[in-house]
């Protein structure tokens, strides 16, 4: 039942993931774009430049703000990454001696030595 509800919670976190993708892309290229317009605007020495770099950089922020959406995708991409940490981990329990059958036989295998 464990591995059911995890398959469901990947497949929704997969399905939000792939819904935003675009934002994402959007939101990295828009981010790269900006850190160009800072370094930019740090090596401007004109007043001139520097309120050109920072009205392109007012412009760029907007495209930003507008792929907020972009945030969710990234979480959605951690759950993904949780989900799969925790279906490996439970690959691991299953070989534990917490199987009942096993602690019976090695319960029935001491009790053959004791008499």
């Amino acid at each position: 039942m464990k591995k059911f509800g995890l398959f469901i919670l990947g497949a929704v976190a997969a399905v939000v993931l792939l819904a935003n993708l675009g934002p994402m892309i959007a939101l990295a290229i828009s981010l790269a774009i900006l850190y160009f317009v800072f370094k930019e605007f740090v090596k401007a020495h004109t007043t001139g430049k520097k309120v050109l770099w920072v009205g392109i950089g007012l412009v760029v922020v907007a495209a930003s703000i507008s792929n907020i959406p972009a945030i969710v995708g990234v979480i959605a991409a951690y759950v993904l990454y949780v989900i799969y940490k925790k279906w490996n981990e439970s690959k691991d329990v299953v070989g534990d001696t917490t199987d009942p059958f096993m602690s019976f036989e090695k319960e029935w295998s001491q009790l053959k030595q004791n008499r």
